[in-house]
């Protein structure tokens, strides 16, 4: 099939002539369709860094490929082994609980002692959903704590994590580090707004904890929004992330803008975040933070539960959220091991999962779930065969609805619009040196097949390889 692929193109080009001859001598690695050589010729991509496995769902048919059983970084495919061993461990309705218990009595609505704040890993504690939960406390009648909050978040037992490791940017959201008591992804907004009257900047932060410091040294300007009239500054002051410092210019006509940051640490940015809401529903407080685990004899206040796990892999896969998928490969592991959640129980209740299922896991490494890794390894073909499984499995309905759909939603919203509406739903991937799909695409047969499609360049060359996804993609729908 390779030779009728290459005769196919002899009109083509020397460009793409030098690419046929190239997939012709690795002959053992796979088919590929002659559209798709031409958009690796003239993409530049070089067949050693390309890996690609079609299959056909209903049969197993491995339709086309290259190089499908080389292990290479997946970069955020990764997030759907996590989620389908996820859904099929766990099940769509399983939840996570977030608990308040008291260590002192609670007399006329003030608690004599302790509230003591403990995290069950919820992967999706927003803001919002934190305030309903200072809400559920206020309703069990405590108005005021007498004592210290305790902030316990012994779930999880993580290793010394350094977040500027990845890519020396520590304060973006996309680093920042599970905790079982994490809160709003630890993140702040910080909206910057030029206010006329008492000619300054006005910086209002969403949330304010309590515990976080901002230093405003940004002049008011004249004249037009560009150039040094525009351009402000913000940089963490503080090991412990607990001061924001904003300085530059901004000009009168500047609109308003945001940043929005990761800030303090997890306990702390709980603890900051709960007072502030505390206060503001009309709780009292004037006591100060403790970290450490709940004793025996702490009573119970609130239990307050997470969205299902069917919402929340929807919530990851969608929109690629790292933090989500790696509390949820964690929870794996303690569910399966018993706690505290760690990495390597992580590891090991995919790794048994994979086994008991029948999946050629051999070359797998998964790290720390998400994909955000150097180290995490699978190849096309394993990741094809498990989204075959997945699409045949008793969850697939949940499972293959968390994928972002062509040119609708997710990481996908503003790619393939050319697309029939609902065709092709695959989670995308990108890391430095890396580009990846995986997901399932509809050919024109009404018959639905597994794409997975990685390159692997070196860290810093352009991994941006749209085309030769895309050009799988539209192969489907139009030959198959």
């Amino acid at each position: 099939m390779i030779g009728q692929s290459c005769g196919r193109l002899l009109a083509c080009g020397l460009a793409t002539l030098a690419a046929c001859a190239a997939f012709a001598s690795t002959g053992a690695k796979g088919v590929v369709p002659a559209p798709v050589a031409r958009t690796l010729a003239a993409e530049r991509v070089a067949p050693s860094t390309a890996s690609f496995a079609v299959l056909e769902v209903d049969s197993g048919r491995l339709v086309a490929s290259l190089n499908a059983e080389t292990p290479r970084s997946p970069a955020s495919t990764m997030k759907l082994v996590t989620t389908f061993a996820g859904l099929d461990l766990l099940g769509p309705a399983y939840t996570w609980h977030t608990g308040a218990l008291a260590r002192g009595s609670l007399d006329r609505g003030v608690l004599k002692g302790d509230l003591i704040l403990k995290g069950g890993g919820d992967p999706y504690m927003t803001l919002e959903r934190w305030w309903s939960f200072v809400r559920a406390l206020r309703t069990k009648g405590v108005e005021s704590i007498d004592g210290d909050v305790v902030i316990d978040d012994t779930a999880f037992a993580l290793p010394p994590e350094d977040p500027r490791a990845f890519d020396g940017r520590p304060h973006r959201s996309y680093n920042v580090e599970p905790n079982a008591l994490m809160v709003n992804f630890q993140s702040v907004e910080f909206r910057l707004a030029p206010n006329a009257a008492t000619r300054s900047i006005d910086i209002v932060a969403t949330p304010a904890p309590i515990n976080l410091a901002i230093e405003n040294r940004i002049r008011f300007g004249a004249g037009h929004c560009s150039g040094a009239a525009a351009q402000v500054n913000f940089e963490v002051t503080s090991e412990q992330a607990d001061r924001a410092e904003f300085s530059g210019n901004l000009s009168g006509e500047c609109l308003e803008r945001t940043i929005t940051r990761v800030m303090l640490n997890a306990p702390s940015y709980a603890f900051g975040t709960f007072v502030e809401l505390w206060r503001e529903s009309g709780g009292e407080f004037h006591g100060k933070m403790r970290i450490e685990a709940a004793l025996p004899d702490a009573q119970p206040l609130v239990s307050f539960d997470s969205l299902t796990l069917g919402e929340v892999i929807r919530l990851t896969n969608k929109f690629s959220n790292n933090l989500m998928a790696r509390h949820l490969f964690l929870t794996l592991g303690e569910e399966r091991f018993g706690g505290p959640a760690t990495p390597e129980k992580g590891a090991r209740a995919i790794a048994d999962w994979a086994r008991e299922r029948g999946l050629p896991f051999a070359d797998v490494v998964i790290d720390n779930g998400s994909g955000l890794s150097r180290t995490a390894r699978i190849s096309a073909l394993e990741m094809a065969t498990m989204l075959r499984a997945a699409y045949r499995n008793r969850w697939a309905p949940e499972f293959v609805a968390s994928l972002p759909l062509a040119g609708i939603d997710g990481t996908l919203k503003s790619r393939m619009q050319n697309t029939a509406a609902g065709s092709v739903r695959l989670k995308t991937g990108h890391i430095d040196g890396v580009s990846a799909v995986a997901g399932y695409v509809t050919g024109e047969s009404g018959k639905t097949y597994v794409l997975v499609s990685f390159i692997n360049n070196s860290p810093g060359e352009n991994a941006a390889d749209e085309g030769v996804h895309e050009a799988l993609v539209d192969w489907i729908q139009d030959a198959l």
